[in-house]
C-alpha cells in the first residue's frame, strides 16, 4: 500500500529540513513524497533537492505560484498516486519512525476509509519541549456541529475519497480544513479509525493558533462551512468546544507537572 505525504512549502528553509529527515526515518517504504513549493525565494529548494539522493526516486518536487496553502494541497493530492493521502507540513515533522507503517496496518482494513490520531505542540525555540498536546480521542462524528475535528496534521485518506467527494475549497482563509472534514466525515460519512498514536509534532505559531484575530476567523469560517454544506450549527453551539480546550489544557498541565510531558 502506497502512501503519498504532501508537503506544501514557501520560505521553509529554516524548519523543511526537519520534516525530510523524519520522512526519511520512516520504518515503512512504500511512500512517495511531494513538496509543493509556492515560489520560494529562500534556500528550500536547494534544500529539498540536497535530500533528493536519500530518498531513492520517492521525492518529486515542483515550485510556482499558488494561491494559498490549501490551493498547494490541492495540487499535491491531484498528483498523488498513492493509495492513501497525508499531509505533513513544512514546519512540522513526525514524532516517530513508526506513524506511516501505524498507517498502513490500520488501512489494510478495506472498510477504513481514514485514520487519525494525536499530534503535539513545541517551542519553536526548542522542539523538545512540548507546550500543548491535541488528542483526538474523544472525537465523535456528532461533534463536528460543535466546531470539533481530529487533529488535521493526522489524518490519512484515502485518494479514492478525496476523488469522490473532494478537497479543500480554497476560498476559506484558515478553516477549509475543518470544512473538507465536515464534508468528508459529517456529510458524507467516511469509515474513520482513531489511532492511539501522536502522529506528528507541530512547532507553535501558525495560522490557526495564533491570536485572538486567528479565532474569529476560524469562527466564521466554521459557520460558513456549515451553511455550504447544509449542516445545522451556530454561533453558541460553537463555544462549547471552548470548553473542551480549556479541559484539555487543564490537563495537559497536570500532567506536566507529574512529568508525564517533557
Amino acid at each position: 500500500m502506497k502512501i503519498s505525504i504532501v508537503t506544501a512549502t514557501f520560505n521553509s528553509g529554516a524548519t523543511v529540513r526537519n520534516t525530510l529527515e523524519s520522512v526519511l526515518r520512516q520504518s515503512y517504504a512504500d511512500f512517495e513524497h511531494l513538496i509543493i513549493d509556492g515560489g520560494s525565494n529562500d534556500d528550500t529548494l536547494d534544500i529539498v533537492r540536497s535530500y533528493e539522493p536519500q530518498y531513492g526516486g520517492r521525492l518529486r518536487y515542483t515550485s510556482e505560484r499558488d494561491r494559498g496553502i490549501y490551493d498547494a494541497m490541492n495540487k499535491g493530492i491531484a498528483r498523488a498516486t498513492g493509495d492513501v493521502v497525508g499531509i505533513l507540513n513544512s514546519d512540522d515533522f513526525y514524532t516517530s519512525p513508526g506513524v506511516l507503517q501505524q498507517v498502513a496496518d490500520a488501512m489494510q482494513d478495506p472498510a477504513v476509509d481514514a485514520v487519525y490520531g494525536d499530534i503535539h505542540y513545541v517551542s519553536p525555540d526548542d522542539l523538545s519541549r512540548c507546550t500543548r498536546y491535541y488528542s483526538s480521542a474523544g472525537f465523535r462524528r456528532w461533534k463536528m456541529r460543535l466546531g470539533w475535528m481530529p487533529a488535521h496534521p493526522s489524518f490519512y485518506c484515502r485518494r479514492s475519497v478525496y476523488e469522490r467527494y473532494g478537497t479543500f475549497d480554497i476560498s476559506f482563509k484558515i478553516g477549509a480544513d475543518f470544512e473538507n472534514l465536515l464534508r468528508l466525515i459529517y456529510v458524507n460519512r467516511i469509515n474513520t479509525r482513531y489511532l492511539p498514536l501522536d502522529f506528528v509534532t507541530m512547532r507553535s505559531g501558525g495560522a490557526s493558533t495564533s491570536g485572538l484575530r486567528s479565532h474569529r476567523q476560524i469562527l466564521s469560517d466554521h459557520l460558513r462551512a456549515y451553511r455550504k454544506n447544509g449542516v445545522s450549527s451556530n454561533v453558541m453551539l460553537e463555544s462549547l468546544r471552548y470548553a473542551d480546550k480549556v479541559g484539555e489544557v487543564l490537563t495537559f498541565k497536570l500532567k506536566n507537572a507529574v512529568g508525564l510531558h517533557k
